[in-house]
């Protein structure tokens, strides 16, 4: 597995692309969390569900050792090891954590911090961002409106501000998150997802703001008819970029086909003073 990691990242720098490496899956598509819990399970210890992922000792110490691992590996392409490899852009602790046991946000809260601290104290080359969809939690309990109608057990402000975070990202998936919406309904939200985040990122938060995944069912509509979807989303990132008061916004991902997704293929980069934070 790593000696393809390997080539993977050796051909990034080859040709000049950046990488976000995420250290775990939050869903069960290549073990993600389960896997720690089943490995946790079959050495006989009782874990309620799978939200122990982030209050397990055993598992987070296993987590560690996985990260460990991994940033200290030497690449057998290229002799660089992984935490000195400026082809990485950045690390990411988990893809769209989710903790739906613990609505307060403070499970996920303690978890990143105590990861984040971690990660930085073996590689503080690299910035660092959590992997977050971007829903709002109990620190600013107004901005909860912008939610797609329910919560997860994140808070896109407190987890964000955690100081070894780097930048914030947030996903969009509206056909998915608000289901039974027209179009019309989907664009709007978009719209003020990013308007929100960016506001918060830039006037609360203090840090850039990376919109690292959004998507339309290929199942549901056809490639013409995610464009206005692609559209919506590159606009709101034109008009956010330059207001330098309200947080400067990226696109990394914008139009394609994967997994029955309208994905994306424009690329982007942060676009603000933390970018110094790698020391390349």
């Amino acid at each position: 597995m790593f000696k393809g990691l390997d080539f993977v990242v050796s051909e990034a720098s080859k040709y000049g692309v950046h990488l976000i490496l995420s250290f775990v899956n939050y869903y069960n598509d290549f073990g993600g969390r389960k896997q720690y819990i089943q490995w946790s399970r079959d050495q006989g210890q009782w874990l309620n569900d799978e939200d122990d992922f982030y209050r397990s000792n055993l598992v987070k110490g296993w987590y560690k050792n996985h990260i460990k691992a991994v940033l200290t590996r030497t690449n057998t392409f290229t002799g660089v090891a992984y935490k000195d490899d400026p082809a990485i852009f950045a690390w990411e602790l988990i893809n769209e954590p989710r903790c739906q046991s613990d609505m307060s946000g403070l499970t996920l809260q303690n978890w990143i911090s105590e990861m984040a601290g971690y990660v930085k104290s073996i590689d503080s080359n690299h910035m660092l961002e959590i992997g977050l969809e971007g829903f709002y939690g109990e620190t600013m309990p107004d901005r909860k409106q912008f939610n797609p109608g329910y919560q997860i057990g994140t808070d896109f402000i407190s987890n964000n501000q955690i100081p070894q975070i780097d930048f914030a990202t947030i996903h969009m998936y509206p056909d998915q998150w608000i289901q039974g919406s027209d179009d019309n309904a989907q664009l709007a939200f978009i719209q003020s997802w990013i308007t929100s985040h960016a506001n918060d990122a830039g006037g609360v938060i203090g840090k850039p703001l990376l919109v690292a995944e959004f998507g339309k069912n290929t199942k549901t509509c056809c490639l013409a008819e995610g464009q206005p979807l692609l559209g919506s989303v590159q606009q709101r990132l034109q008009l956010r970029q330059g207001r330098r008061r309200c947080g400067r916004c990226a696109l990394l991902a914008a139009d394609g086909r994967r997994d029955g997704q309208l994905e994306g293929r424009i690329r982007g980069r942060l676009l603000a003073e933390p970018l110094d934070r790698r020391r390349y």
